[in-house]
């Protein structure tokens, strides 16, 4: 008879440290669970109500240092805590308050506005949908394009796009450069720096043309109107800045002081972008929202709030019929200018959103991160469809190119002439059309993107693919852009200084 062994009953205190481990996964998983239920709480966005709920629970209405939005995360913070406390089903904190939060939800979301507002609204309604029916129009024509000639225009441009080198490089400013913008007609640079200047370059020869003096605290965001060097008058509003001394300026090409001061935002003013229309422009702020303003009398129209802390990026689709705003929250949000309502969020970053672009395709948007990526999104079936490992630190700034009206490259029709026999010969429009076609398809193929890892990188914006890396001479990449002549990229960076480049067999 065999003898029984007891070896798997001995105790060798290992399930000390297995019953640890589960303590500590319980642990983890209940703060998961927490935080997922801390984000669908119906919280007021309005501080005045953010302070009475606070006081209510018996917390305090404000710590030492604490901003509006700070306030918000811990009422939040502490709603979900009680919440927890109750148990796992317990999503309201007490029946007395359930109105009052089901008020508050409606009132994050709808706002009073004014007539202007309403009128501007019913304006940009107008001017976008025949726009963006002449963008679908566009869109079938390029559908019936063959997969041959597409290969062809894709191989052709990319070429030139890898082929993109230094032409130099200026020292921009005495303070970092935080924004570089080329104007319509590409023919000058604006740059935007800490010091609070702002400097206009003639393209390429990168001399000064002027300096616009009226901010007195760090340059964040710089745009051009649509217009501009295209027809708009030089004593006209060509450009907008804002800073972080809170203001707005409007400035005219002959004038080195603004035309109009737009005030209004309680913190920092970060990017600014002006309507594709050129009568509105929006600006992003610290103060955690971003605001429309009337370019014609210098007014605010809408106060957008939506975002938990700092707003830093706006970017307007050039049918002008949406806004999208990203955030220190690293939270995206896309509105409907005509009816004020959130179009999309842009839910998948885990650091701030530091940048947006919207495709000229009018459906695509790509917002690059303190998480190093480069996100795409889809309007059409609201999810990202890639993800971009861009950068070795922050993306800061992302540009698509935009293609301006009419073809820099195109010769004009040589005049009929005379052959050997004394027939006229007439110009041949194959050629000439076939290059239109493929300037018109070359608008959003491509897109570039600043990091804090001293690199400027080329994509292609249909299959996402690295084309080409351009280093800089600067330990951060603050801002890039294209030129919509597809002639020039120009970059801003920490070290004071823009690098101008353009692709190496491309006539200047």
């Amino acid at each position: 008879m065999s003898e029984l062994t007891f070896d798997t009953l001995i105790d060798d205190g290992n399930y000390l440290g297995s019953e640890r481990a589960r303590q500590e996964n319980k642990m983890l998983l209940d703060e998961l669970e927490r935080k997922k239920k801390a984000r669908s709480l119906a919280v007021p966005t309005d501080d005045n109500k953010v302070k009475a709920r606070l006081r209510e629970i018996g917390e305090p209405i404000t710590l030492f240092g604490e901003r509006a939005a700070d306030r918000r995360d811990r009422l939040i913070y502490v709603l979900s805590q009680i919440n927890a406390a109750r148990g796992e089903d317990a999503m309201q904190v007490d029946e007395e308050s359930s109105e009052e939060s089901s008020e508050d939800e409606v009132e994050e979301f709808y706002t009073p506005g004014s007539l202007e507002l309403l009128e501007a609204r019913r304006r940009i309604a107008e001017y976008s949908l025949p726009r963006a029916q002449k963008r679908i129009a566009q869109q079938r024509i390029d559908s019936k394009m063959s997969l041959k000639r597409i290969l062809d225009i894709r191989k052709k441009i990319f070429a030139e796009v890898k082929n993109f080198a230094e032409l130099g490089s200026q020292i921009g400013d005495e303070r970092p450069i935080s924004q570089v913008r080329f104007s319509p007609n590409s023919k000058i640079l604006a740059t935007g720096s800490w010091a609070g200047n702002i400097k206009l370059w003639d393209i390429p020869s990168c001399r000064p043309i002027r300096t616009l003096r009226g901010h007195n605290d760090r340059v964040g965001g710089v745009a051009w109107h649509p217009q501009a060097t295209l027809g708009q008058s030089e004593d006209a509003v060509n450009l907008v800045s804002g800073a972080g001394d809170l203001n707005l300026h409007l400035w005219s090409l002959n004038s080195e002081i603004p035309l109009s001061t737009l005030s209004g935002h309680q913190d920092r003013v970060c990017r600014v972008a002006f309507h594709s229309s050129g009568s509105y422009v929006a600006s992003a702020s610290f103060d955690s929202t971003w605001r429309l303003w009337d370019v014609a009398t210098s007014k605010e129209l809408l106060l957008q709030e939506g975002h938990s802390k700092e707003v830093y990026s706006v970017e307007f689709q050039n049918d002008g019929a949406l806004v999208a705003s990203g955030g220190l929250d690293a939270i995206g949000r896309v509105w409907d200018m005509r009816t004020g309502r959130t179009a999309m969020v842009l839910d998948g970053h885990v650091q701030a959103i530091y940048s947006i672009a919207f495709s000229p395709n009018g459906h695509q948007i790509a917002t690059g991160s303190g998480d190093d990526t480069i996100r795409i999104w889809d309007m059409r079936s609201l999810k990202a469809l890639y993800t971009i490992p861009a950068h070795l630190s922050n993306v800061a700034d992302i540009r698509f190119f935009h293609a301006q009206d009419t073809n820099p490259f195109a010769r004009p029709d040589p005049a009929p002439d005379a052959d050997m026999n004394g027939t006229d010969t007439k110009p041949d429009a194959s050629g000439a059309n076939q290059a239109e076609e493929e300037w018109k398809y070359r608008s959003g193929l491509y897109l570039a993107s600043a990091g804090y890892d001293g690199f400027v990188k080329l994509w292609s914006a249909d299959d996402w693919q690295l084309l080409r890396t351009l280093p800089t001479d600067g330990g951060k990449v603050m801002s890039v852009d294209l030129s919509s002549d597809a002639k020039f990229l120009a970059s801003g960076t920490y070290n004071r200084n823009f690098q101008l480049f353009a692709p190496e067999d491309v006539p200047i």
